[in-house]
């Protein structure tokens, strides 16, 4: 099992929605969630790809605590199975 914690969401969505925007950011946009929505995209067709049937979900909650625990409060935000296509 992976887990991904991205530690720059913010930042990432500062930069592709620029100075205006940044002011939206926690407001509007929740650059966290945006940003997990890409990368599962991008995720996916990796995957497909490489011949890998996953299950990819973005969740809300999970925290990191220390260097060897997790705290899971968890809310699942998106769930996608990645299958492969008959050819």
């Amino acid at each position: 099992m992976l887990i991904i914690e991205v530690t720059n969401a913010r930042e990432v969505m500062r930069e592709r929605i620029g100075p205006l925007g940044d002011r939206l950011i926690g407001k509007v946009v929740d650059a966290e969630a945006q940003v997990e929505k890409a990368l599962i995209q991008e995720m996916e067709v990796a995957f497909q790809e490489f011949g890998i049937e996953a299950r990819i979900l973005s969740v809300q909650g999970p925290k990191l605590a220390g260097e060897k625990h997790l705290e899971f409060p968890l809310k699942v935000r998106e769930d996608r199975d990645v299958t492969l296509e008959d050819e």
